[in-house]
C-alpha cells in the first residue's frame, strides 16, 4: 500500500522527479528537465551533478542519462524476494513448453510489479518487462491479486489508482468488479479477455504459503487467435495451476526439488 510521508524531505522529492524524467524521456538536457520538473536550471543542475558523482547518470554531450546502476540495484531486490528463486525457473519452463507469455506479478503501494518474465514466441512483442508497473484491474494476474487483498486494502487502492479504461473490455465500474473478485475467488482463477490489450488474453492463478497467504500471481497471456476458450479455460489453466504447484513446493518445501 502507498504511504504518505508526516515530513517530505524536498530535495530528495526533487531527485525523484529527475530520476523518473530522465526514465520517461530516455535521456535530456538541463533545460529540458528543469520544464518538466519546474525547478530552476542551477537546481536541476546540481543534483545532477550529485547523481553523477554517485553514478546513478552519465553525461554524453549536453544529455543526462540514467546509468546501469539502477540495473544492479534491481537485481539484488529480486534475488533477495523468495518467490522469484522459487518460481523463476518454473516461469522459464512453462514459457517453453506453452509458447505463450508468463507473467510472474506482485502488489507494491497498490499496483502490480511483473517479478519475472518468461517469453515462449517472440513473434508477438507483449507490452511486459520485468520491474515495470501496472494497474491490478485489467489483468488476469492483476485481478488474482485484488480478490485475494482484504477490502480495506482494496479500496484504498481503488481510491488513489481508480479503475482507468485500457481497452473498451476493461472493467471500469465498481460494482462489476466486485463481482468479478468474488468468482475468482470461488474459481482460485482469474481471466483476462482483452481487458488489458485489444488482442490478448490471459488466464492467472495465485501463488501462496501454507498459511494461505497470497505472496504473488503468475498468469499465461497469448494472442486471442490461439487462445480460444477451450485453450485458455482447459489446457492453459491445468498446465498454469501444476507449474503453481511446483512453485509452492519450492517455496514451502526449499530442499526439495
Amino acid at each position: 500500500m502507498s504511504h504518505e510521508a508526516h515530513n517530505p524531505v524536498k530535495a530528495v522529492q526533487t531527485a525523484n522527479e529527475i530520476i523518473e524524467t530522465l526514465d520517461e524521456l530516455g535521456g535530456a538536457r538541463v533545460v529540458e528537465i528543469a520544464e518538466r520538473v519546474d525547478r530552476s536550471q542551477s537546481v536541476v543542475h546540481n543534483h545532477l551533478s550529485t547523481l553523477r558523482e554517485l553514478e546513478y547518470v552519465v553525461k554524453s554531450g549536453n544529455e543526462y542519462q540514467l546509468t546501469l546502476r539502477f540495473l544492479g540495484l534491481g537485481e539484488r531486490v529480486r534475488h533477495r524476494i523468495p518467490l522469484y528463486d522459487a518460481a523463476h525457473p518454473e516461469v522459464q519452463k512453462l514459457a517453453q513448453e506453452t509458447g505463450e507469455l508468463i507473467t510472474l506479478l506482485v502488489e507494491e503501494h497498490g499496483q502490480g510489479i511483473y517479478l519475472d518474465i518468461g517469453q515462449g514466441s517472440k513473434d508477438i512483442q507483449y507490452p511486459a518487462i520485468p520491474g515495470v508497473r501496472t494497474h491490478l484491474h485489467c489483468s488476469a494476474v492483476g485481478k488474482v491479486i485484488l480478490a485475494h487483498l482484504s477490502e480495506a486494502e482494496r479500496e484504498t487502492i481503488l481510491q488513489t489508482h481508480g479503475l482507468p479504461e485500457q481497452t473498451p473490455q476493461t472493467i471500469t465500474d465498481r460494482a462489476a468488479l466486485a463481482d468479478e473478485l468474488e468468482l475468482i475467488r470461488d474459481q482460485d482463477l482469474a481471466f483476462d479477455r482483452e481487458e488489458f490489450r485489444t488482442g490478448l488474453k490471459s488466464v492467472g492463478a495465485p501463488i501462496t504459503r501454507q498459511d494461505g497467504t497470497v505472496l504473488g500471481a503468475l498468469s499465461i497471456a497469448g494472442p486471442a487467435h490461439r487462445m480460444t476458450p477451450d485453450r485458455l479455460e482447459g489446457e492453459m489453466a491445468a498446465e498454469l495451476r501444476q507449474s503453481i504447484n511446483v512453485i509452492e513446493l519450492n517455496l514451502n518445501e526449499p530442499n526439495v526439488r
